[in-house]
């Protein structure tokens, strides 16, 4: 079977557990001790540890996390945070995750029991499934699929399934309606946001995650911010993070498809949003800001993770200071703002491409220029489109018009 020969990290403990003669040179010690004939043992045994290693990571990254968030947020709001749990409050996710374990499970009567439970579990586990494949380093990575950006695409539209089925399975109108508001809004966003990333796929040539990273000589937030732009916004209403929480927010029907949830069904939706605030801003650093490229001196592994943190602090930035939107706002800025950027922003580049399809150092440099021009009129013009002075000024002409002033 053999080893991953891209992918160190598989490579590497592969190659210790195999007697494989082609792992010879890759060993520092020499421990290996099943035979070639039974190589399959040895890749069962490497994925399943990377597989452990992976979730657990994960799951000790939603704790971080919150902590993080409650810190930082804390700081933006002039208030402690948690500071009661452990030095620095570092206990109070832990303290969180146990209270939710041990609260009553309730379970409404006229509930679709198979697809109520499924929900849930339907919120989390694909998320597991993008992590292995982003490129932490050069060689860091579990595995280098070919068509890469397509499947975090199609990953991360699972959760529309998901909110719909808690909204449905509930028997609660209240749970209904807030699913079919989620869902509607879930959907209008990723478009732009698959619109966005093919503007990154235009640029790369590849589907490829490691193809982008080594295709951005600028980081594409840099080079294409129209692009960049659209899909962090859309990644935040994706994520029902602020200001596009109206899915769950207390003042929007309860809870919406999370009401009749509760203990560790409730904790489920709440670790797998989480969980995709981290998996979504590692996919922006991967798309937007080149990876774990960087200068050499510094490992390629600290460069990604420096720039993993900073976009996560950018999501914990909009929730601690922008106010919440409306539904009427929400859908506005999707099918009358961001769907018609993400548009303007792959035009321009499929040109641009077509012009200087190998493009040197200089026509990069005007590329980048061109797509800022883009970018600043844009912006300004669909501001102006969207402005609610602007549309207040329309109807008070109509109320004129009408005889209703």
């Amino acid at each position: 079977m053999g080893p991953v020969r891209e992918s160190f990290i598989f490579e590497f403990l592969y190659c210790h557990l195999s007697l494989e003669a082609s792992c010879s040179s890759v060993r520092i010690i020499n421990i290996a001790f099943i035979p070639e004939s039974l190589s399959w043992i040895s890749f069962s045994l490497t994925a399943f540890f990377w597989i452990f290693v992976f979730v657990n990571a994960a799951l000790v990254g939603v704790l971080a996390l919150i902590w993080g968030e409650r810190r930082l947020i804390g700081k933006f709001q002039a208030r402690l945070g948690p500071n009661r749990w452990g030095p620095l409050g570092l206990f109070t996710p832990v303290a969180d995750a146990i209270k939710v374990m041990f609260k009553e499970d309730i379970e409404p009567t006229l509930s679709d029991k198979l697809i109520y439970v499924l929900a849930p579990i339907l919120m989390v586990v694909p998320v597991f499934m993008i992590f292995p494949i982003i490129p932490y380093g050069a060689k860091t990575f579990l595995t280098n699929i070919s068509v890469g950006v397509v499947f975090v695409l199609a990953i991360t539209s699972i959760n529309s399934l998901s909110v719909l089925m808690a909204g449905w399975a509930s028997g609660n109108r209240f749970a209904i309606i807030g699913g079919i508001r989620a869902v509607a809004m879930l959907l209008s966003y990723e478009i732009p946001m698959g619109i966005s990333a093919a503007g990154v796929v235009i640029v790369a040539g590849s589907l490829s995650l490691s193809g982008v990273v080594d295709s951005q000589v600028i980081p594409n937030a840099i080079f294409q911010p129209l692009g960049f732009i659209t899909f962090l916004i859309a990644s935040t209403a994706e994520l029902n993070r602020s200001p596009f929480d109206i899915t769950e927010a207390e003042s929007e029907l309860v809870a919406g498809y999370m009401t009749d949830y509760s203990s560790m069904k409730f904790g489920l939706f709440y670790l797998g949003e989480f969980m995709a605030t981290i998996a979504s801003s590692a996919i922006i650093v991967t798309f937007y800001f080149s990876g774990w490229r960087g200068p050499s001196f510094i490992p390629s592994e600290i460069w990604f993770l420096a720039k993993w943190i900073g976009v996560i602090a950018i999501f914990i930035w909009f929730r601690a200071t922008f106010p919440r939107l409306r539904i009427d706002q929400i859908m506005s800025l999707a099918w009358k703002g961001l769907f018609e950027l993400s548009l303007i922003n792959v035009l321009v580049l499929a040109l641009m491409i077509a012009i200087w399809p190998d493009p040197t150092g200089m026509q990069l440099l005007l590329m980048t220029a061109i797509n800022w021009i883009v970018f600043l009129a844009s912006v300004y013009i669909f501001g102006k489109i969207l402005s609610p002075n602007l549309t207040g000024n329309k109807i008070k002409k109509r109320s004129v018009i009408y005889g209703l002033d």
